[in-house]
């Protein structure tokens, strides 16, 4: 049996796979089992902060494995309340932590601390939380349901939570709230809707607006947190304070962590939420090792330059080829390339493997670039050399 028929046999096929077997990664470069090699610009989808065998990550979990990997969270972990502190500080923000496993268990933690806050600080219930059209917050039931994109709100797994509704824009929120409006959930740059980033003028007006009228704004950083755009949080990119922030994703560089934070630290008790594996010694050991290595990174500005020249390579792209792209799009290292059709961004995808090169998909047409925040100009180089071979055989 085939590793494909394996998969095919024995794995739900819930995902369109590609059945290229990668066997090892160095820095941002990916090895198949018949040594070929590609160059990861999709960092298991902005997961892969520091790269492929990163020694500082690899060493910290093969340390923290021959200690401790799990125990619950009925007594203290070190590690998490190490990590706790770092983010908090990096942030900036008078905050505290919940961990999870995932950006949708951060996500689901964000909306239950708005809906205690609901019920509790206000003299009628609210429990209403707008967010955006082409947004994406999970694959759980609520956080499909918060989700901004219809297509995801089949009828296979209704009945969905009540209580969410969808804006076009940021200048529609302000007519939608009600007295029954807890929340607004946002992303400062929508991902999966086509890597489009928000005007920083109108996301600073809309956090002034909602603080003035106590309504809670939560900023989902699942794919933006932990320097994709640049800053450690685009919350702090766009200079506005949160009242709850999600994280997933880069984190734990590969291990899977999420993490929900708020300045309403008083809002859930004992026994509201939990989670069995969340914030175990593995994960945090993971995150904290993250940290370590991305942090000195920023502080010596290595990281905006190498924002700037992937930046760079995606202007010369677009300069060339404006028959096949409208624009570059995002921030940071969270970057797209908006095709002038489906058919184009399908013909890039679909060739790019070929071609030794790992890109995305992602709304409105667009080619998605994630890769690690530590890809080096060498690799940036011959990705983007391999990328012009996917276009000119177009």
């Amino acid at each position: 049996m085939t590793l494909e028929q394996q998969d095919k046999h024995y794995v739900l096929q819930t995902y369109a796979r590609n059945y290229t077997n990668f066997v090892k990664g160095v820095g941002s470069t990916l090895y198949d089992d018949n040594g070929k090699d590609y160059i990861d610009f999709a960092s298991g989808i902005g997961v892969n902060s520091v790269g492929h065998g990163n020694p500082v990550l690899t060493s910290a979990l093969c340390e923290q494995a021959n200690k401790i990997i799990h125990i619950s969270n009925l007594q203290v972990i070190e590690p998490q309340a190490r990590l706790a502190e770092k983010i908090v500080k990096l942030s900036g923000y008078d905050m505290a932590i919940f961990f999870a496993n995932s950006g949708a268990e951060a996500n689901e933690g964000a909306i239950k601390i708005a809906r205690k806050y609901g019920e509790t600080q206000f003299d009628n219930k609210r429990y209403k939380v707008i967010t955006l059209e082409h947004s994406f917050h999970g694959r759980t039931i609520t956080t499909v349901k918060a989700t901004g994109q219809e297509s995801f709100h089949t009828p296979h797994f209704s009945p969905y939570p009540d209580g969410f509704s969808y804006e076009k824009c940021i200048a529609d929120v302000y007519a939608a709230i009600d007295d029954e409006t807890v929340a607004v959930l946002i992303e400062l740059v929508q991902g999966e809707g086509g890597v489009q980033p928000f005007e920083k003028e109108e996301i600073q007006k809309l956090a002034k607006h909602l603080k003035a009228e106590g309504i809670l704004l939560i900023v989902d950083e699942v794919q933006t947190g932990v320097y994709r755009t640049g800053e450690f949080l685009a919350s702090n990119l766009y200079e506005i304070e949160p009242d709850i922030i999600t994280l997933a994703k880069g984190l734990g560089g590969g291990v899977p962590i999420g993490a929900v934070m708020t300045k309403h630290k008083e809002i859930l008790s004992k026994g509201d939420h939990g989670s069995t594996f969340g914030g175990n010694y593995l994960s945090c050991a993971a995150g904290n090792a993250v940290l370590d290595v991305l942090k000195p990174l920023y502080d010596a500005g290595i990281i905006d330059e190498t924002l700037l020249y992937f930046s760079e390579k995606l202007k010369e792209i677009v300069s060339k080829h404006q028959n096949l792209f409208e624009k570059e799009v995002g921030l940071g290292l969270m970057r797209g390339l908006r095709a002038k059709s489906a058919e184009i961004q399908g013909a890039i995808i679909g060739k790019s493997m070929d071609e030794g090169l790992v890109i995305l998909k992602a709304g409105r047409n667009t080619v998605r670039f994630l890769p690690s925040i530590t890809i080096s100009k060498k690799e940036i180089d011959e990705g983007f050399k391999r990328f012009e071979k996917v276009i000119s055989s177009l």
